[in-house]
């Protein structure tokens, strides 16, 4: 099986520390490895809460840190200015897009609104086929079983398709996570346009 070559991988997670200490030392763990392996980081921007957390850890260990923050959120003093790179965008959405973009594939970490619809977003765009980036979950104190349930939920009631599910990896273990997303193999989607009325596609 081929090896992704995760050159740059971008992070989605929390503006919150959250309560417990486990998340943090998960994601710093998930961090290192990426950055022993050659991988830069994107994410976005933040000093605070995870994504602090993810821009140090990943710096400290020598990695490369990409920021992507809108320029409101910028001005109140949440951006992180050690950073290798960051870029001061208008918008969250234009922020969202120069993240995939610059992106070989994507992690989401426990956090909160913006973390999961960054994820769903880029879910969705996987099941359109408008990337073939691997996904990856790293489910720490099993954080995304509600999310993992919903998606069952979904497709036992014929809203999602059973490919759907293989749209993404899951794992508690960072270095697990890691090697799955890095071995990841997209599914075969029928395309979009060629469902009839009674397929649900989004």
């Amino acid at each position: 099986m081929s090896k992704n070559e995760l050159r740059r991988l971008c992070v989605f997670c929390g503006s919150s520390a959250g309560r417990h200490p486990g998340d943090a030392e998960s994601a710093a763990a998930f961090l290192r490895l990426c950055v022993a392996q050659g991988t830069d980081i994107v994410y976005g921007g933040g000093s605070v809460g995870l994504m602090g957390v993810v821009a140090d850890a990943a710096l400290a260990a020598g990695g490369k840190v990409i920021g992507v923050i809108p320029e409101f959120l910028a001005t109140r003093e949440l951006r992180h200015d050690g950073l290798t790179e960051l870029h001061v965008v208008s918008s969250m959405h234009t922020r969202k897009a120069m993240m995939a973009d610059l992106a070989d594939g994507f992690a989401a970490l426990p956090g909160g609104l913006g973390t999961f619809e960054e994820l769903f977003e880029v879910l969705t765009w996987a099941q359109l086929g408008l990337h073939r980036k691997p996904i990856g979950l790293l489910n720490s104190r099993g954080f995304f079983e509600g999310f993992l349930a919903q998606i069952d939920r979904a497709i036992q009631d014929g809203f999602c398709r059973p490919e759907h599910r293989e749209l993404f990896v899951v794992d508690d273990d960072p270095a697990r996570l890691l090697a799955r997303m890095q071995s990841y193999q997209p599914p075969a989607l029928p395309k979009w346009v060629t469902l009839s009325a009674s397929d649900d596609v989004t």
